[in-house]
Protein backbone atom coordinates (compact mmCIF):
# COMPACT_ATOMS: atom_id res chain seq x y z
CA UNK A 1 0.00 0.00 0.00
CA UNK A 2 1.21 3.53 -1.01
CA UNK A 3 1.80 5.68 1.38
CA UNK A 4 2.09 10.01 1.15
CA UNK A 5 4.02 12.46 2.74
CA UNK A 6 1.41 14.18 5.27
CA UNK A 7 2.08 16.78 8.13
CA UNK A 8 5.65 15.09 8.60
CA UNK A 9 4.90 12.07 8.70
CA UNK A 10 3.74 9.23 6.62
CA UNK A 11 -0.26 8.40 6.34
CA UNK A 12 -1.84 5.56 3.68
CA UNK A 13 -3.57 7.82 1.33
CA UNK A 14 -7.33 7.57 1.43
CA UNK A 15 -8.13 6.73 -1.58
CA UNK A 16 -5.60 3.91 -2.60
CA UNK A 17 -6.61 0.39 -3.41
CA UNK A 18 -8.29 -2.13 -0.75
CA UNK A 19 -5.32 -4.04 1.56
CA UNK A 20 -5.02 -6.84 -0.79
CA UNK A 21 -4.51 -9.24 2.40
CA UNK A 22 -8.84 -8.71 2.97
CA UNK A 23 -11.02 -10.82 1.25
CA UNK A 24 -13.31 -8.36 -1.30
CA UNK A 25 -16.48 -8.75 0.88
CA UNK A 26 -19.41 -7.36 -1.66
CA UNK A 27 -21.83 -8.18 0.87
CA UNK A 28 -20.58 -6.08 3.34
CA UNK A 29 -20.05 -3.32 0.86
CA UNK A 30 -23.73 -3.82 0.07
CA UNK A 31 -24.30 -3.35 3.97
CA UNK A 32 -22.37 -0.46 4.46
CA UNK A 33 -24.00 1.49 1.60
CA UNK A 34 -27.47 1.12 2.76
CA UNK A 35 -26.07 2.27 6.30
CA UNK A 36 -24.42 4.81 4.70
CA UNK A 37 -27.93 5.66 2.89
CA UNK A 38 -28.98 6.14 6.57
CA UNK A 39 -27.54 9.51 7.29
CA UNK A 40 -30.16 10.89 4.14
CA UNK A 41 -32.46 10.36 7.02
CA UNK A 42 -30.86 11.49 10.33
CA UNK A 43 -31.66 14.92 10.90
CA UNK A 44 -28.94 16.99 12.69
CA UNK A 45 -30.95 17.92 15.58
CA UNK A 46 -29.30 20.73 16.69
CA UNK A 47 -31.94 23.05 14.56
CA UNK A 48 -34.84 22.17 16.72
CA UNK A 49 -33.34 24.55 19.37
CA UNK A 50 -32.58 27.12 16.94
CA UNK A 51 -36.44 26.73 16.20
CA UNK A 52 -35.67 27.37 12.24
CA UNK A 53 -34.00 25.50 9.34
CA UNK A 54 -33.80 21.71 8.64
CA UNK A 55 -30.83 19.49 7.35
CA UNK A 56 -30.06 15.85 7.28
CA UNK A 57 -26.91 14.62 8.19
CA UNK A 58 -25.82 13.40 4.65
CA UNK A 59 -26.85 17.48 3.93
CA UNK A 60 -24.11 18.65 5.78
CA UNK A 61 -21.56 16.37 5.36
CA UNK A 62 -21.82 17.41 0.98
CA UNK A 63 -21.23 20.74 1.82
CA UNK A 64 -18.92 20.40 4.62
CA UNK A 65 -16.29 17.73 2.04
CA UNK A 66 -16.79 20.94 -0.71
CA UNK A 67 -15.97 23.88 1.61
CA UNK A 68 -12.67 21.14 2.77
CA UNK A 69 -11.56 20.96 -0.84
CA UNK A 70 -11.87 24.93 -1.25
CA UNK A 71 -9.88 25.43 1.94
CA UNK A 72 -7.41 23.27 1.18
CA UNK A 73 -6.84 24.39 -1.86
CA UNK A 74 -6.63 28.05 -0.59
CA UNK A 75 -3.80 27.30 1.34
CA UNK A 76 -2.14 24.98 -1.00
CA UNK A 77 -2.45 21.72 1.30
CA UNK A 78 -0.56 18.94 -1.08
CA UNK A 79 -3.69 16.60 -0.79
CA UNK A 80 -6.97 18.08 -1.00
CA UNK A 81 -8.52 15.00 -1.55
CA UNK A 82 -7.48 13.78 1.72
CA UNK A 83 -9.33 16.49 3.56
CA UNK A 84 -11.95 16.20 1.18
CA UNK A 85 -12.41 12.21 2.77
CA UNK A 86 -11.86 13.52 6.46
CA UNK A 87 -15.33 16.03 5.48
CA UNK A 88 -17.10 13.10 3.45
CA UNK A 89 -16.77 10.63 6.44
CA UNK A 90 -16.43 12.77 9.47
CA UNK A 91 -20.11 12.20 10.92
CA UNK A 92 -20.27 8.66 9.09
CA UNK A 93 -20.35 7.08 13.04
CA UNK A 94 -23.82 8.91 13.68
CA UNK A 95 -25.82 6.29 11.28
CA UNK A 96 -25.49 3.83 14.77
CA UNK A 97 -25.55 6.68 16.96
CA UNK A 98 -27.52 9.75 15.59
CA UNK A 99 -26.82 13.03 15.79
CA UNK A 100 -26.17 14.52 19.41
CA UNK A 101 -26.13 18.19 19.76
CA UNK A 102 -24.89 20.81 22.69
CA UNK A 103 -27.55 19.56 24.84
CA UNK A 104 -27.78 16.25 24.51
CA UNK A 105 -24.24 15.85 24.90
CA UNK A 106 -24.95 17.12 28.39
CA UNK A 107 -26.53 13.83 29.37
CA UNK A 108 -25.76 11.39 26.41
CA UNK A 109 -21.73 10.44 26.20
CA UNK A 110 -21.67 8.69 22.30
CA UNK A 111 -18.92 6.05 21.93
CA UNK A 112 -18.20 6.74 18.28
CA UNK A 113 -14.93 4.86 18.03
CA UNK A 114 -17.20 1.90 18.65
CA UNK A 115 -19.43 2.60 16.27
CA UNK A 116 -16.67 3.53 14.07
CA UNK A 117 -15.29 0.07 14.78
CA UNK A 118 -17.98 -1.43 14.30
CA UNK A 119 -19.24 -0.32 10.77
CA UNK A 120 -15.55 -0.86 9.70
CA UNK A 121 -15.01 -4.31 10.58
CA UNK A 122 -16.12 -5.99 7.47
CA UNK A 123 -14.80 -3.81 5.01
CA UNK A 124 -11.54 -4.45 2.68
CA UNK A 125 -10.72 -0.78 3.84
CA UNK A 126 -12.16 -0.21 7.06
CA UNK A 127 -8.79 0.33 8.45
CA UNK A 128 -8.35 3.42 6.65
CA UNK A 129 -11.56 4.61 7.90
CA UNK A 130 -10.42 4.26 11.07
CA UNK A 131 -8.00 5.77 10.98
CA UNK A 132 -9.12 8.96 8.52
CA UNK A 133 -11.96 9.27 11.40
CA UNK A 134 -9.12 8.91 14.43
CA UNK A 135 -7.01 11.69 12.39
CA UNK A 136 -10.31 13.71 12.16
CA UNK A 137 -10.79 13.44 15.62
CA UNK A 138 -7.33 13.70 16.96
CA UNK A 139 -7.09 18.01 15.63
CA UNK A 140 -3.88 17.26 15.41
CA UNK A 141 -2.64 17.34 11.58
CA UNK A 142 -2.89 20.41 9.41
CA UNK A 143 -5.82 18.24 7.33
CA UNK A 144 -8.27 17.38 10.06
CA UNK A 145 -8.22 21.12 11.04
CA UNK A 146 -8.96 22.19 7.84
CA UNK A 147 -11.67 19.48 7.94
CA UNK A 148 -13.11 20.92 11.01
CA UNK A 149 -13.08 23.91 9.78
CA UNK A 150 -15.34 23.07 7.15
CA UNK A 151 -17.89 21.71 9.79
CA UNK A 152 -18.13 24.90 11.25
CA UNK A 153 -18.28 27.00 8.45
CA UNK A 154 -20.93 24.94 7.07
CA UNK A 155 -22.92 25.51 10.23
CA UNK A 156 -22.07 29.27 10.09
CA UNK A 157 -23.29 29.45 6.26
CA UNK A 158 -26.73 27.71 7.19
CA UNK A 159 -26.96 30.06 10.51
CA UNK A 160 -26.53 33.30 8.49
CA UNK A 161 -29.19 31.86 6.00
CA UNK A 162 -31.49 31.48 9.14
CA UNK A 163 -30.68 35.03 10.26
CA UNK A 164 -31.38 36.48 6.91
CA UNK A 165 -34.55 34.87 6.74
CA UNK A 166 -35.71 36.42 10.22
CA UNK A 167 -34.06 34.09 12.96
CA UNK A 168 -32.91 36.30 15.78
CA UNK A 169 -31.29 33.56 17.36
CA UNK A 170 -28.38 32.21 15.25
CA UNK A 171 -26.50 35.58 15.91
CA UNK A 172 -25.54 33.95 18.93
CA UNK A 173 -24.76 30.54 17.59
CA UNK A 174 -22.83 32.12 15.13
CA UNK A 175 -20.78 33.59 18.20
CA UNK A 176 -19.80 30.41 19.23
CA UNK A 177 -19.45 29.10 16.03
CA UNK A 178 -16.97 31.19 14.92
CA UNK A 179 -14.75 30.73 18.47
CA UNK A 180 -13.98 27.35 17.34
CA UNK A 181 -12.42 27.47 13.89
CA UNK A 182 -8.85 26.85 13.63
CA UNK A 183 -7.31 27.99 10.64
CA UNK A 184 -6.73 31.85 9.95
CA UNK A 185 -8.43 30.90 6.39
CA UNK A 186 -11.36 29.58 7.91
CA UNK A 187 -11.81 32.78 9.59
CA UNK A 188 -11.27 34.68 6.78
CA UNK A 189 -13.99 32.83 5.07
CA UNK A 190 -15.91 33.18 7.79
CA UNK A 191 -15.76 36.72 7.75
CA UNK A 192 -16.87 36.88 4.37
CA UNK A 193 -19.57 34.69 4.62
CA UNK A 194 -21.25 37.29 7.64
CA UNK A 195 -21.21 40.07 5.26
CA UNK A 196 -22.99 38.10 2.33
CA UNK A 197 -26.27 38.02 2.10
CA UNK A 198 -27.07 34.02 1.04
CA UNK A 199 -29.60 35.22 -1.77
CA UNK A 200 -26.87 37.38 -3.53
CA UNK A 201 -25.45 34.49 -5.66
CA UNK A 202 -28.72 34.64 -7.72
CA UNK A 203 -30.80 37.58 -6.35
CA UNK A 204 -28.46 40.44 -6.59
CA UNK A 205 -28.03 42.23 -9.75
CA UNK A 206 -30.31 39.75 -11.86
CA UNK A 207 -33.55 42.05 -11.99
CA UNK A 208 -33.96 41.37 -15.92
CA UNK A 209 -34.70 37.95 -14.71
CA UNK A 210 -37.92 39.46 -13.13
CA UNK A 211 -39.10 41.61 -16.28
Amino acid sequence: MSDVLMDDKKVTHPTESPDQDKPMNLSALADFFFEVGMLKKTPRSGFQFLGTGRESVADHSFRVAVIGFCLARLVDHPDPFRVVCLCLFHDLPEARTGDMNYVNKQYVQVDERKATAHLAAALPFGDELEALLDEYRSRQTEASRLAHDADQLDLILELKQQKDLGNTYAQEWMRYALERLHTDMGRKLAEQILKTDWTAWWFDGNDHWWV
